[in-house]
């Protein structure tokens, strides 16, 4: 078996072992020397690369945008954002659920992370959502699943990081997102639908609900709710204005959310930020160290020749476009399954793309497919993170709202099956 065999095993083998991920990358690293002894990749050179792969300008708008989407959310914009939405869509059947997923979608928008999305809007809706009468396996899963846009929806980390590793915009690969975004925010949104007109709600209870929304008057909700439907308007007028970069984009949210919650709304007070800044320390901080050590080992595999050989022994069995899609949606689902998405794309973009290109496909809509597929990831099991997340806030096991998320996840692939060959979704905006 040849060195790069011998590099995917270790790895894969350290990851069976429970290694977390970043340790397990940085040791496939270091047993790279002895599997080739002619490339320098001492530990000085692995480590150094680390330091040198965050040191990026680019790079500062991800704990920025995590930083602003934790102020935004301990600043409880997810319940004037599902006020505001379920204003107009509430009165139908399936409207409250429906208002679930348009309000991770909008959120997402502003926390860029789909754990994060989980957290927010979760807490929120589903307490009321259970005392309205809905199936609390199915609210949780509708969260864990629908939050999985918090990712999609630009500013999205997983497209910052996408981007720099193909070495395309951010800009472009955020105004990509909007589409599949909304496509997929739809497909969900049918299913709440299909699901209360088969299953039935409790429209006295709902009914009420409403009732009391409404007499509040659209004004009221409105005014409560414009300075958080003003925050992605911002943050995206302002890049594709071309007044700021993505991360001077991510510093004006910082700020704006800064001064929304703690002057506007009164939610935070100035003593709460250094729980907020710790939270964002420890998000950051794990993130950036497996991303790091996702580059440097993508570094070492571009050394070794990994791409190329990959991309031959591909190329030498796939000949058509379709089948290479195909392929492609099945590996980065199954990857997703086990993998943190950054990493996965920091070490799998600089194998899959030239393939890709190869077969024509645009490097815009390739970062969108490989996203879409990791997003995916965040609500199926073993690492599912959004399981997890929506577990520890409604009491379901993971198992029991794994099962009742299948049919909201085979809607996710319904809406990745139109992204992937119909790449009119993702370009027509760029």
């Amino acid at each position: 078996m040849s060195g790069i065999g011998w590099i995917f095993i270790i790895f894969v083998s350290l990851l069976l072992l429970s290694v977390p991920i970043g340790a397990a990358l940085v040791l496939t690293c270091l047993s790279a020397p002895l599997l080739f002894p002619g490339i320098a990749t001492e530990s000085q050179f692995i480590f150094r690369s680390m330091v040198t792969a965050m040191d990026s300008f680019p790079v500062l708008a991800v704990p920025l945008f995590v930083l602003c989407g934790l102020i935004m959310g301990k600043g409880g914009l997810s319940r004037r954002l599902f006020e505001f939405f379920e204003f107009f869509i509430g009165k139908v059947s399936g409207g409250l659920p429906m208002t679930v997923v348009v309000t991770c979608l909008f959120y997402g928008a502003i926390s860029g992370s789909g754990p994060a999305t989980v957290a927010a809007v979760g807490a929120m809706s589903l307490p009321l959502l259970v005392e309205l009468g809905y199936d609390k396996m199915f609210v949780a899963s509708l969260v864990a699943v629908a939050g999985a846009l918090g990712v999609i929806i630009p500013p999205s980390i997983p497209f910052i990081w996408y981007a720099l590793t193909a070495n395309v915009s951010v800009s472009d690969m955020f105004l990509a997102g909007v589409l599949p975004g909304v496509l997929i925010a739809f497909c969900l949104c049918l299913y709440c639908f299909v699901y209360c007109k088969l299953v039935g709600e409790d429209r006295e209870k709902l009914n009420a609900s409403y009732t009391k929304l409404r007499a509040k008057g659209f004004g009221k909700v409105f005014l409560d709710s414009i300075p958080a439907l003003l925050m992605p308007i911002l943050v995206l007028g302002g890049i594709y204005g071309g007044i700021v970069t993505p991360t001077e984009a991510a510093v004006v949210g910082c700020v704006y959310s800064f001064i929304v919650c703690t002057f506007f709304y009164h939610t935070i007070k100035l003593k709460d930020y250094a729980d907020i800044f710790r939270d964002t320390l420890s998000t950051v901080a794990t993130m950036m160290f497996v991303v790091a050590a996702a580059q440097v080992f993508g570094k070492i595999l571009a050394m070794v020749g990994a791409p190329q050989m990959i991309e031959y022994a591909v190329l030498g069995v796939v000949k058509n476009k379709i089948v290479f899609l195909l392929l492609i949606n099945l590996i980065l689902l199954v990857v997703g399954m086990v993998m943190e998405g950054c990493s996965a794309i920091v070490i799998l973009t600089p194998i899959l793309l030239p393939i890709a290109q190869s077969f024509g496909i645009d490097p815009v809509h390739f970062g969108i497919i490989m996203v879409v597929n990791l997003a995916i990831g965040f609500s199926t099991p073993p690492v599912g993170i959004n399981l997890y997340t929506a577990s520890s806030m409604s009491g379901v096991p993971v198992v029991s709202i794994s099962k009742k998320a299948v049919p909201l996840i085979l809607m996710f692939l319904l809406a990745l099956a139109l992204i992937t060959f119909i790449p009119f979704f993702s370009t027509c905006l760029i």
